[in-house]
C-alpha cells in the first residue's frame, strides 16, 4: 500500500508541477506588469526603432497585441533587440517572454530547441538583391554562378543558399556576418555581388542603402519562410494566449472588425462576431472564450482597439502605401486567395 500511495502522490505532484509550469509565463507577465519581447536589431516594416527608441513594425505590433490581451495596455511592452545567433538562447533562458523577430518556422526549430511556433504572421521566401548598375545583365538568380554572396550567419538563409546553388550546379562564395548591418554594409561596399535574405527583408534593407533605386530584388523565391512568433515548450497556457492572439487578428479581419468600427460591431447579431468580442449571451452569461484561456472576456476587443486586425497591421507597416510597398499576395486572407486562415472561435 505504501508503494502505491507513494506512486499516487508522486503522480499528483507531477501533474501539479506541470500545471504550475504551464501557467508560468502568463503569471510572470502579470506580476511584473509588462511583456518582454525579443525583436530584430532593426528591420523596417517588421521591428525597427526610431531615434527615440520607439519601436514599430508587424512583429512589434504583434507583441503589443499580446500585451493588450494580457495586460489591457499595448504600451506595456519592453523590447530586446537580438541578433539571429542570440534569439533562441534569449527565449530558452527566460530573458524574453516571446520572440517576435522574422523567424522561420522549421521542423528542427520546432522539435529540438524546446520552442513552439504560435502561427505564421508573414508567409515569406528567400530572394536575392543585386546592384543593377554593376550587373545590368543579371535578370535572374539562374545567372548568379560564381557570385560572392553576403548574408547573416545563424539563419536558414545559409542552408537555403547552399541547396539552391547545389541543385543548380553553380559555384558561389559565401561571406557571412553575425549582424545583419555588417552583411548589408559589406554588400554596399562591394565586398560581395549579392545580398540574400527573406524577400520581405530585402525590401526593408534596400531602403537603408545610399541609392535604393539602383538595387533590384530578383524575381526568384528559393524557399518557404513562414515567419511567426515563438514561445517556450511546456507552457501551454502561455502558448494558447499567444496563438489565439494571432488567430483573433485574422478572424477579426475576416469578420470585418477593425479598430475604427469595433464599438458598433459589439451590437452585431452575427454569432461569430459576438463570440470574438465576448458579447454576453441572451441570458446574460459570459461567452467564456476569454476566461477559457485565462484572460478577460474583452481580450479580443483590447487587441483590436490596440493594433487593429491583421490586415490593418499589414497595411500600416509593409503595405502598398508604405515605403516597402508590399502587396498582400500569400498573406491575403484565405477567402481572397491567400494563406491567412484561423480556426473559428466556438
Amino acid at each position: 500500500m505504501n508503494k502505491v500511495t507513494s506512486l499516487f502522490i508522486g503522480a499528483a505532484l507531477s501533474v501539479a508541477a506541470a500545471g504550475a509550469a504551464q501557467a508560468g509565463t502568463l503569471d510572470d507577465v502579470r506580476q511584473k506588469g509588462f511583456l518582454q519581447c525579443g525583436v530584430s536589431q532593426g528591420l523596417p516594416g517588421f521591428s525597427n526603432p526610431d531615434e527615440q527608441n520607439n519601436w514599430t513594425g508587424m512583429d512589434v505590433d504583434f507583441c503589443r497585441a499580446v500585451a493588450a490581451a494580457v495586460l489591457g495596455d499595448p504600451q506595456k511592452v519592453k523590447f530586446t533587440p537580438l541578433s539571429a545567433k542570440e534569439r533562441f538562447t534569449a527565449l530558452q533562458s527566460g530573458e524574453i517572454d516571446i520572440l517576435s523577430r522574422n523567424t522561420t518556422w522549421t521542423m528542427s526549430r520546432d522539435t529540438s530547441l524546446g520552442l513552439k511556433f504560435a502561427g505564421t504572421m508573414y508567409y515569406d521566401g528567400q530572394g536575392f538583391l543585386i546592384n543593377s548598375t554593376k550587373f545590368p545583365e543579371v535578370k535572374s538568380a539562374a545567372q548568379l554562378a560564381g557570385a560572392t554572396v553576403c548574408t547573416q550567419t545563424g539563419t536558414t538563409t545559409e542552408l537555403n543558399l547552399a541547396d539552391y546553388f547545389k541543385s543548380n550546379n553553380m559555384e558561389y562564395k559565401l561571406v557571412a556576418f553575425e549582424k545583419n548591418e555588417e552583411a548589408l554594409a559589406a554588400y554596399q561596399d562591394g565586398r560581395c555581388d549579392v545580398y540574400t535574405t527573406d524577400q520581405s527583408g530585402l525590401y526593408s534593407v534596400r531602403l537603408k542603402l545610399a541609392k535604393p533605386e539602383e538595387n533590384v530584388v530578383l524575381p526568384e523565391i528559393i524557399s518557404k519562410e513562414p515567419l511567426g512568433p515563438v514561445v517556450r515548450q511546456g507552457d501551454d497556457a502561455w502558448f494558447n494566449v499567444v496563438k489565439w492572439t494571432y488567430f483573433a487578428l485574422v478572424n477579426a479581419e475576416e469578420l470585418g472588425i477593425t479598430s475604427q468600427n469595433i464599438e458598433e460591431m459589439k451590437a452585431s447579431k452575427n454569432p461569430e462576431v459576438q463570440r470574438l468580442l465576448g458579447v454576453e449571451n441572451a441570458d446574460g452569461s459570459a461567452a467564456g472564450f476569454g476566461t477559457g484561456i485565462g484572460l478577460e472576456e474583452a481580450w479580443a476587443v483590447n487587441i483590436i482597439k490596440a493594433t487593429g486586425n491583421y490586415g490593418e497591421i499589414f497595411e500600416r507597416n509593409v503595405g502598398l502605401n508604405t515605403p516597402l510597398k508590399i502587396a498582400r499576395g500569400k498573406n491575403a486572407l484565405w477567402k481572397d486567395g491567400g494563406l491567412q486562415y484561423a480556426p473559428p472561435i466556438r
